[in-house]
């Protein structure tokens, strides 16, 4: 199996999902390419509802693919902005582009600094070299 791409840019939670710092100070989600891959060729997402107010670590989306249903955690609190709709009609993209156009929603997070408690690039590469040995 090839390494998983993870950008360094981005913070992520042991769960999967990644999180950019928007330039507004609103955070956008997705699941890592670790994940895409894992999960295999998705067929289904259900995303939130713009105005949920989401706890961190709380289920906040499914992903379904040929393989298996999964949920998706928020990995910070904070309330959806909004949720890329294209992927309801082509979840695909995640497979394709997990880290752009792929990205699940958009909120703005409860406090600041929430994304500071997530792992970086370094400490999630780790995590994944533990979970395959």
């Amino acid at each position: 199996m090839s390494p998983s791409k993870i950008p360094a840019d981005l913070r992520y939670a042991r769960t999967h999902e990644w999180v950019r710092e928007r330039p507004d100070g609103t955070l956008e989600i997705g699941i890592t390419d670790h994940a895409q891959s894992a999960l295999g060729d998705l067929v289904f997402v259900e995303l939130p509802e713009a105005g949920r107010v989401l706890g961190a670590g709380e289920a906040c989306a499914v992903i379904e693919s040929v393989k298996a249903a999964s949920d998706i955690y928020s990995p910070v609190a904070g309330t959806v902005l909004e949720t890329n709709e294209a992927l309801v009609s082509t979840p695909e993209t995640i497979n394709q582009d997990p880290y752009g156009a792929g990205w699940m929603l958009r909120l703005r997070p409860a406090e600041s600094g929430t994304a500071d408690g997530l792992l970086s690039a370094a400490d999630y590469q780790q995590i994944l070299q533990s979970e395959s040995a």
